[in-house]
Order: structure tokens, then sequence, then C-alpha cells
């Protein structure tokens, strides 16, 4: 494998004490996430997303006993030719790297990249999810993946939420952090943002007025909001809403798992968009 045309380079290391571990070992946390602007993907075929997808790479690192893997190799490649630095890891090393015993075979440092709120603009029947102060990292990566599925074209993030660029976060996604473009927004931004969206703004409620079946869901652009997992939407936030929805629990369990909430909200939003929307 020969240097990349904008300077990529190859380097073996099996060394734990090599800076470039050290470098990746750290984005484990929140604060060099956000110092250095990258984020680590793990496994092949998120890796391959993310390149296909155009994000750009910083360093790629896989396992020397894959070498003769022809996916893996092709991927390198790729990677050294968009200037990464290509590294050949002895198994303890991407270990260390991932902080995982058996870690994936293929490992990538990209830049992140966060879309602008402005961009999100209301048309057809477009969907959005925005999510009040999000904590757990598989709640949000699950919800992005669910996004995804649905056809969703983004997802806002209000206030203090979890890193859409923790590695628990990136696993739940499965990929699709690749593919849906993620904005963040203050609350009061988003509330000016939903004050000139031309369409639907729903948000969830325990004290709904409507059922989320009844919703006029269909033809129009909508945001869905979703609350904060303990303590659901502040009263701001309700506030800025169009229209409260409610879903109908049977049981004795008084709520449900956010993702699973996000997702019964997003597929019902959706269904009665294509239908109506095949029926003329």
């Amino acid at each position: 494998m020969s240097e990349g045309r904008r300077g990529g380079r190859v380097v073996e290391i099996t060394s734990l004490a090599n800076p470039l571990v050290k470098d990746i070992k750290a984005l484990a946390q929140k604060r060099h996430r956000e110092e250095t602007g990258a984020f680590l993907a793990e496994g092949l075929k998120l890796v391959i997303d993310a390149l296909e997808q155009g994000w750009t790479i910083r360093t790629l690192a896989f396992a020397k006993a894959a070498l003769g893997n022809a996916m893996i190799e092709k991927t390198a490649a790729r990677a050294l030719a968009a200037g990464a630095t290509v590294i050949e890891a002895s198994a303890k090393v991407l270990e260390a790297m991932t902080r995982r015993d058996n870690p994936q075979t293929v490992i990538a440092v990209f830049e992140q990249r966060f879309a602008v709120l402005k961009s999100f603009r209301a048309a057809g029947d477009d969907l959005y999810v925005a999510l009040d102060r999000v904590r757990d990292p598989g709640n949000l990566g699950t919800i992005i993946r669910t996004a995804d599925a649905a056809g969703a074209k983004g997802v806002i993030l209000i206030g203090e939420t979890t890193d859409p660029f923790g590695l628990e976060t990136v696993r739940a996604t499965m990929g699709s952090i690749f593919a849906l473009p993620v904005a963040r927004a203050s609350e009061a931004e988003f509330i000016a943002f939903a004050k000139d969206f031309d369409g639907l703004v729903v948000g969830t409620h325990l004290k709904g007025a409507v059922d989320y079946r009844k919703v006029g869901w269909a033809k129009k652009p909508v945001v869905l909001l979703m609350g904060n997992e303990q303590q659901g939407l502040t009263e701001a936030l309700a506030a800025a809403c169009s229209a409260l929805a409610r879903i109908p629990q049977a049981g004795r369990a008084d709520s449900l798992n956010l993702a699973v909430a996000t997702g019964v909200m997003l597929f019902e939003a959706r269904r009665l968009a294509l239908s109506l929307g095949n029926a003329t």
C-alpha cells in the first residue's frame, strides 16, 4: 500500500505507548471529541457507510491479521487516497484503541458534522424529529436509526443532550448517523424555529389532548417533538407545539421508553402520509 495522493500514510503500530494509540483511545472522552472535532466508528460496515456518504476520514486502523482481506484492503486504500493515516495494528493495539476485548477488525476516526438548523425547511410531507435533552446514548442512537428507517429528513437535539458522536450512540445508529443530518439548538432557538416552521409541530405529552392516531399528519411537513426521558417536555416547548399527542396505554406501565415511543409516533406519521399520498 503506497502513500495517498493527499498525504496519507501507512504505519505499523505494535506499541501501546504510540501517540496515535493514545489519541484514538482518548476519543472515548466527550471532552476530547469536542476539542478535536473527531469521533470513532467501529466496524467495516460503518466505515464504508461513512466513506460512501462523504464524511472526512482522519485515521483508519485495521488488524494486521486481516491483511489479504480484499474488502478491508480496498477500504484502507480508499482512506489512504483521501489523505488518512492508515494503521496496521496488532490485536492488543486495537483493544487499547477501542477499550474493548475482541474489537472490530476495522475502526476509523472521522470528523464530526452538524447540520445548520435553518437548513431544516418545511416542504411536502417532510418529517423531522426533535429531542429535548435526551440523555441515554442507546436511546439517541436507536432514534437516529429509526428516524432514518422511517424516512425522516433530520434530527434536532435541543439543550444539553448526550453526544451523538459518542461511541455507544454511533454503534446504536448502525450507520444511520452518516445518512441523517443532525442539528443542535438551544430551547430558545428551537422555539423560534418552531414558530416559523410552516407545518405541524407535534409534541408528545402525558396530558396530550389528541390520540396520536388522530393527529392530522398527512400531506403536511411535521416536526415530531419528544421530551426528556424522565421529565418530558418543558412547559415552554409544550407551548410551542401546534398539537400535543398521547399514546394510549392499556397495561400498568405509565410510560414508554423514549426510543420506543418515538418509533411508534414516527411510523404512524409516515404511514398516514404514504397511504394518503398513494391514494391520490
